[in-house]
């Protein structure tokens, strides 16, 4: 990605801040200015840009539980965050960030201080190439070599020269910052599906309405009683839940193959846990044969049989799921979100 050119300005800087990176501040720290200016505001609390860090980061790590590294102070401060201030898991990014900058415990105020010690100069050092931290903060307070903004002991302000820049192409900043973040994030989780889908808050999930009624009503409505593989009661038409078998927070899709139909108490309980494949994986397994031996039977081709093809490429209609080949994709996710801090069901978080 290439940033949109001011003959004024020294565009090239912003690269290079991103350049030999070994933990993930800058990169929160640039998104968390971008917004600031985008909201008008161009001289700044450190510890409000602090928050925004933290608020930033913090589904990237609670919810889909990806690994920033062990060089990377971030995801401890939010680990040791999430249990002083006790936040409703429901908080905004937004919320959360103000709670944070508001909050006024002494150890919360320390965690968002420790990133003063780092950040908001060596973001700089493309602009000082060679200076010390002292140098920096004093070059900064004049502007020299036209430098985003001026370092003070507890403020920064935005250069007036870069502000319309900032206002302009704030959408292509974010882009190009979040393309960075996620080049970096990739190496240290390699086997992580959509690392660009998990590095903002969570949206609304969509419904599985089309799912239900498409897929898996015709299947409940028609054959012998399905029962719940976590509890063993019978699935009943008009009172189930849809559940993501590896959870959706880790696989980031919704397709069919991870999907079946559970008890809806249950699934209020399960959460983003780990079903324990020794325990559950073949009864899976039977109901995910019910329901597509059920729809390869029928006249009309299901529009959802092609979701199995993506671990089935040479899948027909007249083949069955191969257990095997099917254990085989479900295990290493499993593992792999596990290993990731996804919990099992007999675990407790």
């Amino acid at each position: 990605m290439h940033l949109p050119i001011e003959k004024k300005l020294p565009i090239d800087k912003i690269a290079k801040s991103f350049a030999n990176t070994s933990a993930t501040y800058k990169y929160f720290w640039f998104l968390s200015l971008i917004e600031l200016i985008e909201n008008e505001i161009y001289v700044i609390e450190k510890r409000r840009i602090f928050a925004l860090m933290i608020s930033k980061a913090w589904y990237s790590i609670n919810y889909y539980k990806l690994s920033f590294g062990s060089q990377d102070n971030i995801q401890s401060a939010i680990e040791t965050l999430k249990n002083i201030e006790q936040f409703d898991e429901k908080l905004t990014s937004s919320e959360l960030s103000e709670r944070l900058y508001q909050s006024n415990n002494k150890q919360t105020i320390r965690i968002l201080n420790h990133f003063d010690s780092n950040v908001p100069h060596w973001f700089l050092s493309p602009w000082f190439v060679g200076k010390n931290k002292r140098a920096i903060y004093e070059a900064s307070t004049h502007f020299e070599n036209n430098c985003i903004y001026a370092l003070d002991t507890k403020m920064i302000t935005v250069n007036p020269t870069w502000i319309e820049y900032f206002r302009q192409n704030a959408k292509i900043l974010k882009e190009f910052t979040l393309w960075n973040l996620t080049r970096f994030l990739q190496v240290r989780n390699p086997h992580i599906p959509d690392i660009t889908g998990k590095l903002i808050q969570p949206t609304k999930r969509k419904e599985l309405t089309k799912q239900r009624t498409i897929y898996w009503k015709p299947v409940l409505s028609q054959v012998d009683s399905i029962n719940c593989i976590f509890t063993g009661k019978p699935i009943e038409l008009s009172n189930y839940a849809l559940d993501h078998f590896i959870p959706h927070a880790f696989v980031s899709h919704d397709l069919i193959w991870n999907l079946l139909p559970i008890d809806p108490a249950f699934n209020s309980k399960k959460n983003n846990k780990l079903p324990i494949l020794e325990k559950h994986f073949d009864a899976f397994f039977q109901v995910q044969k019910i329901g597509f031996d059920f729809h390869r039977k029928q006249e009309k081709t299901n529009p959802y049989f092609e979701e199995y093809w993506t671990i089935f490429p040479n899948l027909t209609k007249n083949d069955s799921l191969e257990y095997q080949k099917f254990k085989e994709t479900i295990q290493p996710l499993s593992a792999i979100a596990h290993n990731n801090g996804f919990y099992y069901l007999n675990e407790h978080e």
